[in-house]
């Protein structure tokens, strides 16, 4: 017999507040790559898959920039699968000499090891500035001081022929802050990331092309009591290979309805995201087309749950769970029949 096709599936999990699973670099990446195997097709963003040196290059798992991901589920965009695409490096211009070579030998390193097709590498012509800072909620939040210099340096990548963009950013270093130490203990939220997310939402938004972005940051001192989520984050001063590798198949971004070879949302099976998380886009606009909403028991900082926004949504206790939901609903087999006590039917009418 043979298997059932597959079942195209969004994997959200949102930035910056803090997931027990995908609150780290790369730290969702075990449930995405169950989810692909449960789906056949899995669409995910970047901060799921990015593990700073290490990565998972599956060709079921579609690498989406998060704002693209969202007009993706709103119907504006479809997905369509490349063999490769040429990833042009912006780097900033505030990041320090010694540290800009560095990050130069990790592209060349990926060009040489892994076959990517790496360049042109364009520089910005001023610093761009990055600060951070936490909401009232503890979620994590950035502003870019030269938005301008980012889009001119990614405009002039596009033109020189570059079909999607790694992004390498200055950020700032603090590493005597409680809030690092927290993160790197395993209690704490990561306060790279609501800056990430601003300066891929920009660059993908004003070129249309799959972008993604590795913050420069100075080594960090050993620490004995590091929590395993944190620690492909401390293989060494780089998280630019995961974004490569990510960035070299991710799917073009092409207007909805172009082509048939290209993936909507009306193809999509299913949306998974944390219970406490379900208030993004993707997942609303999904929900609105009818689209089976699985809530995983994931805690946050969040608790923008099923009850407050009115959702009708089918609960998973782990991401291992939501991937024998997917799975079921691949085969045609319905989530409640797995449920016991199995309610009889009522007549209606």
């Amino acid at each position: 017999m043979s298997p059932a096709p597959a079942l195209p599936t969004l994997l959200v999990i949102p930035t910056g507040i803090g997931c027990a699973v995908g609150g780290y670099a790369g730290d969702a990446l075990p449930a995405a790559r169950l989810l692909a195997a449960a789906s056949g097709c899995l669409i995910t963003h970047p901060n799921v898959m990015n593990g700073a040196a290490l990565y998972w290059s599956d060709p079921r798992i579609h690498y989406v920039e998060g704002s693209s991901l969202d007009r993706f589920a709103a119907g504006e965009l479809a997905l369509q699968p490349v063999r490769q695409q040429r990833v042009g490096l912006l780097l900033d211009a505030g990041i320090e000499p010694e540290l800009r070579h560095r990050h130069l030998q990790v592209a060349d390193g990926c060009r040489a090891t892994l076959g990517l097709d790496v360049g042109p590498v364009v520089t910005t012509d001023r610093p761009l500035d990055v600060s951070l800072s936490l909401g009232a909620s503890g979620v994590s939040w950035g502003q870019l001081g030269q938005p301008e210099a980012l889009l001119r340096a990614g405009r002039q990548l596009k033109a020189a022929g570059a079909t999607a963009i790694a992004v390498v950013a200055r950020f700032p270093d603090d590493p005597d802050s409680e809030a690092l130490a927290a993160y790197r203990q395993g209690s704490g939220v990561d306060a790279l990331a609501g800056a990430e997310a601003v300066i891929s939402h920009l660059l993908s938004r004003e070129l249309g092309l799959p972008c993604a972005h590795a913050p420069a940051l100075s080594p960090l001192p050993l620490d004995p009591d590091l929590d395993p989520r944190a620690a492909g984050e401390e293989l060494g001063f780089t998280f630019l290979p995961c974004v490569l590798v990510g960035l070299s198949r991710a799917p073009d971004l092409v207007p909805a309805a172009t082509g048939s070879a290209a993936l909507g949302i009306e193809a999509v099976g299913a949306v998974i995201a944390p219970a406490g998380a379900l208030g993004g886009a993707a997942v609303l606009a999904c929900a609105e087309r009818g689209i089976p909403v699985i809530a995983v028991a994931n805690p946050c900082l969040l608790e923008v749950s099923a009850e407050a926004l009115g959702l009708e949504v089918i609960p998973a206790a782990g991401y291992s769970e939501a991937a024998g939901l997917v799975l079921a609903l691949r085969e045609g087999i319905a989530p409640s029949a797995l449920r016991r006590p199995l309610p009889g039917l009522r007549d209606r009418s």
